[in-house]
């Protein structure tokens, strides 16, 4: 029997879903997949390569192509033979997904998981949901307000908020990430809303303000930039079950601009059944079985036929339809070999920035500055 081994990351969103597929896979073609979630610990000593090497399928999201592809670790997916599988699974993008994996003429990898900074709330707490910059800060005055400022979440919520404005910070190629008035502009809106949340939000991720904002002792009631994750969505998942909507809109664009994120499969180029590999990747990214077996094993679904499921949507409360269109408009991080390197640079410039008031025309400055050097 042909065995495959998998790495995912270590959330129940990313593993059991995957776990889940592997025994429907071996009953349908004799093909062994079997899953693994190393911890940060585990991989922190690791370069993509060993990672490539000990594994056959990969699951990774857009910002780390660059890095990736530049050390020849991933087999390309658009192999001959296969266009209509391809453009199908192309055809039920949710917004830019399947574009973020297309890197250098291949496509690298398969939407399998979509989110993007959402506004998750409390529907048993939350007075209004705010439409525009001015109502979010008039909650965040009164104590509703939680933001995800850990690393590198501060900066993902700067692309947001320049992206959301108009003025999107360059993910094509090397440059000035954004112009110093606009960037500018969104670090002051970082700024005024970062002064406003709990001291404590500068240590919480995503999940851990997901969990702050379901939890029963909790005066907030809102987080407007947070990934979304539409397991808070199911009823008795936590104490409080958490609503999802658009993020406000900063300007005439809506919620367009948020920063997308989840994950896609990839093949590692060192697999000695890539064919195999191939298969499976094509396989748990398709329209049927996202909107399934991927969802209904805790999954988030990559593709249009799961989020447009009137049954999915059921099982969490209509979490997909109620942030489809910020999904749909979302921003895609670069991918440039040495994005990575930037990310965690300028998300430390930011968190240090935050702690001591630094002059917003300097920050911008050495985002700019770091930005060049990594290319």
């Amino acid at each position: 029997m042909t065995t495959l081994k998998g790495m995912t990351w270590t959330h129940p969103r990313g593993f059991e879903p995957l776990a889940a597929s592997a025994d429907e896979w071996r009953e349908k073609t004799g093909v062994e997949v079997k899953w693994e979630k190393p911890g940060l610990e585990e991989l922190e000593d690791l370069t993509p390569v060993d990672i490539a090497r000990d594994y056959d399928l990969i699951v990774i999201d857009h910002p780390h192509l660059g890095q990736i592809t530049a050390e020849n670790c991933l087999a390309p997916l658009d192999v001959e033979g296969r266009e209509e599988e391809r453009e199908a699974i192309k055809k039920g993008s949710v917004g830019s997904a399947f574009e973020a994996f297309h890197y250098k003429a291949h496509q690298w990898a398969f939407p399998i998981d979509v989110d993007a900074q959402v506004m998750a709330y409390r529907p048993d707490r939350a007075p209004s949901l705010p439409e525009n910059w001015d109502e979010l800060i008039k909650l965040a005055e009164d104590g509703h307000v939680l933001l995800p400022l850990r690393p590198p979440h501060n900066l993902l919520t700067f692309f947001t908020l320049a992206a959301n404005a108009g003025t999107p910070c360059r993910n094509d190629g090397a440059g000035n990430l954004i112009d110093e008035d606009d960037g500018i502009a969104a670090y002051e809106r970082l700024v005024e809303l970062a002064r406003l949340v709990p001291e404590d939000n500068q240590a919480m991720d995503p999940v851990g303000v997901l969990e702050a904002l379901s939890a029963p002792d909790t005066k907030a009631s809102i987080s407007p930039y947070v990934a979304g994750y539409a397991l808070y969505a199911r009823d008795g998942f936590r104490h409080h079950r958490l609503g999802f909507a658009n993020i406000p809109g900063l300007g005439e664009r809506g919620p367009a601009g948020s920063v997308l994120g989840g994950t896609g499969i990839a093949v590692s180029a060192f697999s000695e059944n890539c064919d195999a590999a191939i298969d499976y990747a094509y396989w748990i990214a398709s329209g049927p079985v996202q909107a399934t077996l991927y969802a209904g094993a805790g999954g988030q679904p990559g593709h249009a036929d799961g989020w447009k499921s009137l049954e999915v949507n059921g099982a969490v409360n209509g979490f997909y339809r109620n942030i489809a269109d910020t999904a749909a408009h979302a921003y895609m991080r670069p991918r440039h070999n040495g994005y990575i390197w930037f990310q965690r640079e300028a998300s430390d410039v930011l968190n240090e920035a935050l702690r001591t008031d630094a002059p917003a025309i300097a920050v911008i400055g050495r985002l700019n500055k770091l930005f060049e050097d990594s290319f």
